[in-house]
């Protein structure tokens, strides 16, 4: 794996459920790009076109990268090739179409992931609930005051009570927490980022039924994990 494993040990085994989140934390190494030769057998022809699509060389390699990623932890969990998963999307819980989170088609019970990639990390999540993960880069102050008018109204009062050097940071842990539990819920962006409340402060307020955690991701990013609880958590 031509990534820089920030977060967890080497890959496992097999999947097997044990209640608490499996995350990688992973570093893309822009400067060994993965040749056309190699990653074309291994993505599907969705990713394929996808990367295909990406005009500047960069943005394709990263992509690619955190897809061969993904395609190889998936593989271990589920015990064959990388080549040989076969990633399907579940129905939106909005309109019912076959847009909604990601899965492996045929996986071990209780195995749910999500990928998300900024800049030159990528982060991957595993769970035996529905999981969502969110990393990005923070944004200049212009894209924060544009933006955190979309926001609940109870996160926009929090921002606008905040002095501008705290402003961006709290603006950033507040959207990776929503992308997170949108993702982690299969509705993305459908739904507005305005209906459900995560807060802006250190702590996530976590939406019933789940749980929000903030994820170290390092300088001038923010990550965010949203994990679904089991029926039988108390």
């Amino acid at each position: 794996m031509r990534l820089r494993v920030i977060g967890r040990d080497p890959l496992p085994e097999a999947w097997t459920p044990q209640g608490a989140p499996h995350v990688w934390l992973l570093r893309i190494d822009d400067r060994a790009p993965w040749r056309p030769e190699e990653y074309e057998r291994v993505l599907d022809a969705q990713e394929r076109t996808r990367a295909a699509g990406f005009v500047r060389p960069l943005h394709r390699e990263r992509y690619v990268a955190s897809h061969m990623a993904l395609r190889q932890l998936l593989g271990a969990y589920t015990g064959t090739s990388p080549e040989a998963v076969a990633l399907v999307r579940e129905p939106c819980p909005g309109c019912g179409e076959l847009h909604g989170r990601p899965a492996v088609a045929g996986s071990p019970p209780r195995l749910h992931f999500n990928l998300s990639h900024a800049g030159d990390l990528a982060l991957l999540a595993f769970a035996d609930t529905p999981v969502g993960a969110d990393v990005e880069r923070r944004q200049p102050d212009s894209v924060v005051a544009d933006v955190s008018r979309l926001l609940h109204p109870k996160e926009t009062e929090e921002l606008d009570a905040l002095p501008p050097a705290r402003r961006t940071p709290a603006f950033a842990r507040c959207w990776t927490r929503k992308e997170a539990y949108l993702k982690g819920t299969g509705t993305g962006l459908s739904e507005a980022p305005s209906v459900t409340y995560v807060g802006t402060g250190p702590a996530p307020v976590s939406p019933p039924g789940w749980t929000l955690t903030d994820v170290a991701v390092g300088e001038g990013y923010a990550g965010a994990l949203a994990v679904r609880e089991r029926a039988d958590t108390p």
